[in-house]
């Protein structure tokens, strides 16, 4: 049961956005890789087209794709996460 009293820690706020960005960004890279490799991949081999001798599907889905998710999990971590001590405010000040 929870207490009433106690004041909620803000860094469980912090960490749940951030969990939610990270899920985000998983769900993002999966349709991504999916709608690539099973859109341009599902016709016949005689129709693919060759992008630096690799599949389209097979660049757009896993080279590219990676490359992006890449990118942007180092902006999403450099702008929109938090650093956030793993020590309790309450710890430090009985020390």
């Amino acid at each position: 049961m929870k207490k009433t009293h106690e004041k909620k820690d803000p860094r469980f706020k912090i960490a749940h956005k951030e969990a939610l960005i990270g899920i985000a960004l998983a769900i993002f890279q999966f349709v991504w890789w999916y709608g690539f490799a099973y859109g341009l991949g599902s016709k016949p081999v005689k129709e693919y087209t060759y992008i630096w001798g690799f599949p389209a599907w097979f660049f757009y889905s896993c080279i590219l794709g990676l490359i992006l998710i890449i990118f942007l999990v180092i902006v999403i971590a450099k702008w929109f996460f938090t650093d956030v001590p793993f020590e309790d405010e309450e710890e430090e000040e009985r020390v």
